[in-house]
Parts: C-alpha cells; sequence; structure tokens
C-alpha cells in the first residue's frame, strides 16, 4: 500500500504530526520534493523535533526514510539536522537513504535567491532564501550538480567551475564578492564523505518496495496551493507539491497502482510569505490565531498570516 500525505491548503496544516503517526505503520517513509524551505514540527512528549530534509519517519525505529531524486538536496543542513537528531537521542543505524540523483543546492544558489528577492521589492515572492529556486532553475536548465557527481572528484570540479564562472560574473557585476572555486570544491568533498554512507539508487529501491507490497508513506512539504503549476502562481514553491509530482519525485510508476491520498485541512487558514489571501484576518482575531496556534514558521520563524478557512481553495486542493 502507497500512502500520500498532502496539504491542501499553503502548507503548515500538520503533515508532520499526521506523518509521524502513520510512520509507525509504514516500512518506508519518503520525500519527494522541495527541500531544506520545508519544516515539519514533532513534538514527542517534552522534546520538539522540526524537520527539514529528513523524512519525518526517522523518529521510529526499523522504518526507512528516502530523500527522493525530486528534492534539492542542501549536505550542510542535511548534516546539521543529522547532528542535531543524535544530540537528541535519535539513533540513525543508517536507515536514510538519499537519491544520488537529487540536485544539490550550492552556496551561488542561496546568493541568487537572496538577490532576487531583493530585485523584485514588492512583488517578492516570500521565499525562505535558502537556494531551492535558483537550484531548480539550473535543474531544468540541465546545468545542475547532482548527488551522484561529488563521488567524482574531477568531474565535480569541472561542473562546479562551469556553474560558477557564470554565476561570479554576475556577482562582480552586482558588486558582489564572488566566491571561490577552491573553498566551496573541498567544502563539499568533506560533505561528500559524510552523507556517502546514505546514498543509493532509490528509484530501484523504491520500486523493488512496491514489488514486495511494502507500506510506503510519501509525504509532501509545502502545501497544495504553493504547487509550481497548480497554485497561486508565481506566489508559489518551485516544484510540483500536489499529488502530480510523486511519481517523478520518486520514480515509484503510479500507473495501476493503489494510491491513498491523505489531504491535510486545518480548520483555519494561514500562509508563509507574499501572494493572494482572501481569507486573511488582519485584525485582532488573525493574531489570536496566529498566538492560539503557535503559528510562526518552522524554517524561517516568520509570524503566519492568518484567516478563515477558505473552501474555495480547498475545493480544487482536494479535486487536485
Amino acid at each position: 500500500m502507497i500512502k500520500f500525505i498532502v496539504g491542501l491548503q499553503w502548507g503548515d496544516e500538520g503533515k508532520g504530526k499526521v506523518v509521524d503517526y502513520l510512520s509507525s505503520l509504514s516500512d518506508i517513509v519518503v520525500r519527494y520534493q522541495g527541500g531544506g524551505n520545508a519544516g515539519h514540527t514533532v513534538v514527542k512528549g517534552t522534546r520538539k523535533f522540526v524537520l527539514h530534509l529528513v523524512p519525518s519517519g526517522i523518529l521510529h525505529r526499523g522504518v526507512k526514510c528516502v530523500i527522493g531524486n525530486g528534492v534539492v538536496f542542501d549536505p550542510a543542513q542535511f548534516i546539521k539536522e543529522v547532528k542535531g537528531l543524535k544530540s537528541q537521542g535519535i539513533k540513525m543505524d543508517h536507515n536514510i537513504n538519499i537519491s544520488g540523483q537529487a540536485h544539490l543546492v550550492m552556496p551561488y544558489h542561496k546568493v541568487i535567491d537572496q538577490l532576487s528577492e531583493r530585485q523584485l521589492g514588492k512583488h517578492k515572492i516570500g521565499t525562505t532564501g535558502l537556494g531551492i529556486g535558483p537550484c531548480y532553475s539550473d535543474k531544468y536548465a540541465r546545468t545542475g550538480i547532482r548527488v551522484s557527481d561529488l563521488f567524482n572528484k574531477p568531474l565535480f570540479r569541472e561542473r562546479l567551475r562551469e556553474n560558477l564562472n557564470p554565476k561570479n560574473k554576475l556577482f562582480r557585476t552586482l558588486k558582489i564578492k564572488p566566491l571561490s572555486l577552491d573553498k566551496i570544491y573541498s567544502e563539499y568533498l568533506i560533505y561528500a564523505k559524510f552523507i556517502s554512507p546514505f546514498v543509493t539508487d532509490t528509484r530501484r529501491l523504491l520500486v523493488d518496495a512496491v514489488k514486495a507490497n511494502k507500506n510506503i508513506l510519501i509525504e509532501g512539504a509545502q502545501g497544495t496551493m504553493l504547487d509550481i503549476d497548480f497554485g497561486t502562481y508565481p506566489y508559489v514553491t518551485s516544484s510540483n507539491s500536489s499529488l502530480a509530482g510523486v511519481s517523478s519525485g520518486t520514480g515509484i510508476p503510479l500507473v495501476n497502482k493503489r494510491i491513498e491520498t491523505i489531504g491535510i485541512l486545518k480548520a483555519y487558514t494561514t500562509r508563509v510569505g507574499e501572494g493572494p489571501f482572501p481569507a486573511e484576518n488582519t485584525g485582532a482575531l488573525g493574531e489570536v490565531l496566529r498566538t492560539l496556534g503557535g503559528e510562526f514558521g518552522a524554517t524561517t520563524g516568520r509570524p503566519r498570516r492568518c484567516g478563515w478557512l477558505d473552501l474555495v481553495v480547498a475545493r480544487p486542493a482536494v479535486e487536485l
């Protein structure tokens, strides 16, 4: 059985809680899109876990966690997250699997992300500034660097050089200090050593699991209304955060496969960042919702915009 958990609003619907609950009934938990811009908050007893790249299933022993090819992967953020989980007593036991085909978020992606937001001014998207959009841009421009490239040093250095030269040219034009190829190269080789035990062919792993009738839980990041195709464009994320992206982000063939989709809807509506929000309440009630609901971004800490439950938004999300 394949279960897919998706938010039906603009994210922050409580998907992490549901994924955590269903993980105990699953063999494998998969992230299929987005990157470190996602934040799933899970509370266990007195401990609070905020997960960004690592699937929520990591909190359950014996559950295999997969970071699929559709995720844009920031190794520095991943390492920080793994070390943080270990410090809280979570045992990894090599139960995390990272797709070698996932694209790498690089330092220049973050610089470009933050520059773009400043340039857009009042029309800014409200991104996390973590380089997610520019990384996806390079992926679709076919210039991106993938996780597997880290393990071929000459190839990695050459692709890094090819990417960094035009970016540094842009930075110089904008009077921003260019980035050092040697520094990035050295840093990412250190990251490669740390993540190498986790990197595998996740498509094969998942296809074999489907054939073996394993229980697979797929968790989406963000929400349906942030989907790059079906969301409130252009105020959206840079990937398909609805069911539309599951197959391309994992390699699981969904044709003629039974997939149970569970949509999560909050009793009121929130969104982080810019964009249309017809049901927003900017008065005292909106502030009450924010305070009682603890409505602050798990990744950025930004206060979420709050408002009434919007079923006009929910209907197309359910249909998708």
